[in-house]
């Protein structure tokens, strides 16, 4: 059955583009260049969030706060006219100043009720921004994957970057230098980290893993997921005892000129809280066998709630497809915010990693 996109009025608050923030005015002119603007429905919404700019306020009504911002495989049009640099060099991490050109608010989205929101059975929940039902996918999540987890020391999980450069905040502050450029080719402070984090905690658990570091979105940020998607399928063809394939990203969350970093405190120590994004095929993207993805995304989501309660966000289930097509385990997952630090965001790798660990060896056969 073809799906289509429901159309919604977008009130746009703000983007973020390699680390610049745009004015609404600017991000409007930028954002016009899409099309079809339907297809950012759901990725962009009006945020609101009174009172003083205080630390850790909690968030939990998510049809009035934006969650997620997130480039994905239609949305890089957007950046078309945008490069990063014509040197096809290393990008160094960006010189720390104590310019401050807007705050870094941290926030605590929690549990949140709506239309679009319902619970899985035992932790977490799901964000459905598509027409289908929330009966079918309630349904879909309580099946496991079809596929086994083997401990024979053949690679059962890819780990990759669409968007390899994404970087962070060097450590915690609250403010943020408009110049400050969040991408870098340094692996110790971009995605590379997180993803090591995350590879190193599923080996715990007996389970073989392939970290692939290949830049996708450099020097040229359009068709980052093109370039993406023939990496993965070179090394599924190598290794076709991978199961599960890992895009680790970071989001890009901003409000009326401040950044927003989604946080929570697991042990007394902070983490960048995650979302797992699962996407759905409305009928264009040859991505029929996507409620398998699902599946797996509803088993990760409800592990790590589980052993880290409150550090994940809603899985979020919309019409995108981020190369999910390639296998029937291929999920994205957002870890923290350009406001986040590289410290939050790296025991987030840890915590995710060791929950995901547990969830696959349940999978064996």
């Amino acid at each position: 059955m073809r799906r289509h996109r429901k159309k919604s009025k977008i009130k746009f608050i703000g983007l973020t583009v390699f680390g610049i923030l745009l004015s609404p005015v600017v991000a409007s002119g930028v954002i016009k260049g899409l099309t079809g603007i339907e297809s950012v429905a759901g990725m962009l919404s009006e945020i609101t969030v009174g009172g003083d700019k205080s630390v850790a306020r909690t968030i939990t009504d998510y049809s009035t706060n934006m969650i997620s911002f997130g480039f994905g495989w239609n949305e890089e049009t957007i950046t078309k006219s945008i490069s990063l640099s014509n040197d096809k060099g290393p990008i160094p991490y960006p010189e720390i100043t104590e310019v401050k050109s807007g705050s870094v608010i941290t926030q605590t989205y929690g549990k949140c009720s709506g239309k679009q929101f319902f619970d899985l059975d035992n932790f977490g929940q799901v964000r459905n921004c598509t027409d289908e039902s929330m009966n079918v996918l309630l349904a879909q999540s309580r099946i496991k994957p079809e596929f086994s987890i083997t401990l024979n020391g053949q690679p059962q999980v890819l780990i990759m970057h669409t968007h390899t450069t994404e970087s962070f905040e060097p450590f915690e502050r609250e403010y943020y230098d408009a110049s400050f450029s969040y991408r870098s080719s340094d692996e110790s402070m971009n995605v590379v980290a997180v993803g090591e984090e995350i590879k190193q905690q599923i080996e715990k658990h007996g389970i073989s893993v392939i970290h692939d570091t290949t830049i996708h979105d450099y020097p040229s940020y359009n068709g980052s997921y093109d370039r993406s998607a023939e990496t993965v399928k070179a090394i599924l063809q190598k290794n076709p005892d991978i199961k599960v394939v890992l895009d680790i990203h970071r989001d890009a969350i901003a409000s009326d000129g401040d950044l927003i970093a989604p946080v929570i405190d697991i042990d007394n120590k902070k983490a960048a809280q995650i979302m797992i994004i699962s996407g759905c095929d409305d009928g264009t993207m040859n991505m029929p066998d996507y409620l398998k993805n699902f599946r797996l995304a509803s088993l990760f989501q409800q592990q790590i709630e589980k052993d880290n309660p409150g550090l994940t966000r809603p899985i979020l289930f919309d019409y995108r497809n981020y190369n999910q097509d390639i296998t029937t385990g291929s999920l994205l997952i957002e870890v923290g915010s350009h406001g986040n630090s590289i410290d939050q965001v790296k025991y987030s790798g840890e915590l995710i990693g060791n929950s995901i660990g547990k969830a696959l060896q349940g999978l064996t056969g």
